[in-house]
């Protein structure tokens, strides 16, 4: 009378055993994140709604919001200062988000303090792409109207000591992959190709307007392309 019972006590852990292992197989695994987050930085006299239309473009294209991060700042102040609120920034989306690296996708003036983050921040072990938009890489006179006001005004003024410190040697530092997407009527930047940057892909997209190319679909294609 004793077998039936050690066969039934023997079935047991085996039916468990069974039943764990089935349930590990059909349980869901933890979703893991599929894109760099994208953290945008706006330029001069702007804000972080400046990227409503990418960040739009980028959901419809399989981004969650968790991965865009349209970052405002102070654009008055000196831009190492604000390079160093964006390393802060960084720090907090990664930490976020989980990720090891983030994408940044800058516009006009925010190229500066993206660019100075990347050189003297120690940026390039964070940063995976890095994508300048209308940027004033290399500074423009049309700085003159404001330089007098604001600081950050000041440094993207052509010959600064800014852009000077900035440009000395590798413009495009690291690891990262650099892009910059420029226009050959942009009114803002004399002359339009101070948008070029040594060392990266440099793009020439055609006549559109300084305010209008972070919000052109067609710059956007080819920026999610390169970022993705």
């Amino acid at each position: 009378m004793q077998r039936p019972r050690r066969r039934i006590a023997a079935a047991v852990p085996a039916v468990a055993a069974s039943l764990l292992v089935s349930l590990s197989v059909s349980a869901p695994a933890a979703h893991a994140a599929t894109h760099n987050p994208v953290v945008f930085v706006h330029g001069i006299s702007s804000s972080s709604s400046s990227w409503d239309d990418w960040t739009a473009d980028f959901k419809a294209d399989g981004y969650s919001s968790a991965e865009l991060d349209e970052w405002s700042y102070d654009w008055s102040q000196s831009n190492v200062t604000t390079a160093q609120q964006l390393a802060t920034e960084i720090q907090s989306v990664l930490a976020r988000t989980g990720a090891s690296k983030v994408d940044i996708v800058a516009h006009s003036m925010g190229v500066l303090s993206a660019r100075y983050y990347l050189k003297n921040l120690g940026g390039t072990s964070y940063v995976d792409d890095f994508v300048s938009t209308a940027g004033v890489n290399h500074g423009t006179t049309t700085a003159s109207w404001c330089s007098w006001l604001y600081t950050s005004c000041a440094e993207m003024y052509t010959g600064s000591s800014f852009l000077t410190s900035l440009n000395s040697g590798d413009e495009t530092p690291g690891s990262v992959s650099y892009a910059s997407y420029w226009s050959d009527c942009d009114e803002a930047l004399t002359p339009d190709t101070t948008a070029v940057l040594g060392g990266a892909t440099n793009v020439e997209v055609g006549c559109i307007s300084h305010t209008d190319m972070n919000n052109d679909y067609g710059v956007y294609e080819q920026v999610r392309d390169f970022i993705a």
